[in-house]
Order: C-alpha cells, then structure tokens, then sequence
C-alpha cells in the first residue's frame, strides 16, 4: 500500500508591521516628538516594516503649512525616511462625517451647547489641573435639534453597554478598556469636523497601521479609541506607549514647558542623526535622560 506524503507544515509568515508617526502642524516639533518618532520608525524598520507619515491639520485655525515644512526638514534632519505619499486629515473630513453618521445611526451621539465655561462650573470636583469630565447637561435636553453652535458628543455609557468588554494589547500586555471614565467626549467639535479622537481611529484604521507607538500622555485616549473601533467595526492595533522625555529637573519636554525646537537645534548646527542616535539610547542634550 502507497503511503501519503503528509501535507508540508505551512511557512510562518511573519507579520507586515506598519507604524505612524502623525504630528499636528500647530507648532515646530521639539525632543518628545522626535523620540516617539524614532520609536515608530525603528519599530517598523526592525523587520522591514512600513512607516507612514501623517499630518493631523484639521484645526485649521491653528494648524500652520509653515509647520509641515518644518517638520519634513526635522525628520530629514534626524535620517528618518516614510514611506508612501503623506497623508493630511484635512483630506479626509467625508471620512470622519461618514464615521459619524454611523454613529448617529446607532443613536450614541448629542448635540451639546455647553461652553468650556459651563463645563468647568459644572465640575468644580475635578482635580486642580486635570480636565473636567464632562457632567452629562445636554444629555438631558429634550430640544435636540437647535441649529446653534453645538459640538457632537457620545453617550458614553449607552456605547460601552452596546459594545461589551473590550480590552487591547499593549507592550504584550493585556489591557481592559475604561471608557467611562472619560466621560460624553466630544468626537465633532464646533470648531472642527471632528476631534482627535475619532480621526485617529478612523486614519489607523484606513492606513492599515498595525502598531501605534505614543507616549503615555496618550494613554488614556486609547480607552476610549478601542470603544470607538469596537463600534465602527474598525480592527484594533497593537499599542506601545512608551516614556516620556523629561529634562534633568523632571519637567516633561514640552511645547508648553519650553522644550528646544528641533528646528532650533538644527540651525544651530547639532548633528541629526548623532541626535537621534543618543534619544534611542535615552541621552538628552545636556546630560538629560530619558524617563
């Protein structure tokens, strides 16, 4: 009796790993942008991934196309190559309308009237410095459908019991999503067709991004973005929050705390690519490290 070959062990096709690095045009970068980027990128080069580049321009009364330029020659300058043409959010608002009409459809989303200063009078039980959650007001409303400035909010406790549990993977670790604890946020501003929230999930998602490398001041935005990919039937990426940059006095380096621009350092001459080589091994200019 003939024997039968048994069927050959199917290959391990190694994962396609594409990351992003995707800067808002409304200042120049400074030393925390570059080591995240620098994370993503290397990330993907390791095992010749894909790493995109995308510009998140939709607050078009602060976004700059002075500060695209600069972030281009900031990259160069550290010898960090994308790959494919760059995407701009301000291409994409049909995108994010048609995410929110989804959204509507399921009944999940309001209309809210509220000013920031009728929502910091309304939750004077927020920590000092922390932002207010927002207390639920025009949740309430019984008139829905004014035409007076108003942004769009989700129901955030109707989303998460239409969503169940929900979890992600970050740094291999398994992660439970608390969306409730951010309470109704805003996923169309009145200013803007949509908030930060909704257009990175929905940017990720088009782009295929498999690993989202940020720092953990995002952390607890991802909470709610695994709530609005469980929704809009979006896959989940796999995470990596990593550290951030803080200067020898422990400040965090930041627009807001006066960090170095890279473009300042540029012009003053600093090597790029040295500069890039000492933020992946945690040194800082000045001896700071990486924390």
């Amino acid at each position: 009796m003939t024997g039968v070959a048994a069927p050959s062990p199917t290959p391990h096709i190694p994962r396609v790993i594409v990351t992003r690095f995707a800067p808002s045009p409304t200042g120049r970068l400074h030393l925390g942008h570059a080591y995240s980027a620098i994370l993503a990128h290397d990330r993907a080069r390791q095992i010749n991934g894909r790493f995109l580049l995308r510009i998140e321009d939709i607050d078009g009364t602060r976004s700059r196309p002075e500060h695209v330029a600069t972030t281009l020659a900031d990259l160069a300058w550290l010898g960090l190559a994308w790959d494919g043409e760059i995407v701009h959010q301000s291409h994409r608002l049909p995108a994010y309308a048609a995410a929110l009409d989804q959204l509507r459809d399921l009944n999940l989303l309001y209309r809210c009237y509220c000013t920031r200063a009728d929502i910091a009078a309304a939750s004077l039980s927020a920590p000092h410095g922390a932002e207010p959650i927002y207390p639920g007001t025009c949740l309430r409303l019984t008139d829905q459908n004014s035409d007076r400035p108003h942004c769009w909010r989700i129901d955030m406790a109707a989303a998460v019991a239409r969503a169940g549990p929900l979890n992600w993977r970050d740094h291999a670790t398994t992660i439970t999503a608390d969306p409730l604890a951010a309470g109704d946020v805003v996923l169309a501003r009145k200013d803007a067709p949509a908030s930060y929230h909704l257009a990175v999930t929905v940017d990720d998602a088009w782009q295929g991004v498999t690993d989202v490398v940020r720092g953990n001041d995002l952390f607890a935005a991802t909470h709610v973005h695994r709530l609005l990919q469980a929704l809009l039937g979006l896959p989940t990426p796999k995470y990596h929050h990593h550290r951030l940059l803080t200067a020898p006095d422990g400040t965090r380096l930041a627009k807001r705390t006066g960090a170095p621009t890279l473009a300042a350092l540029r012009e003053a001459g600093v090597d790029g690519r040295a500069l890039a080589d000492d933020l992946r091994a945690g040194r800082l200019p000045n001896r700071g490290e990486a924390s």
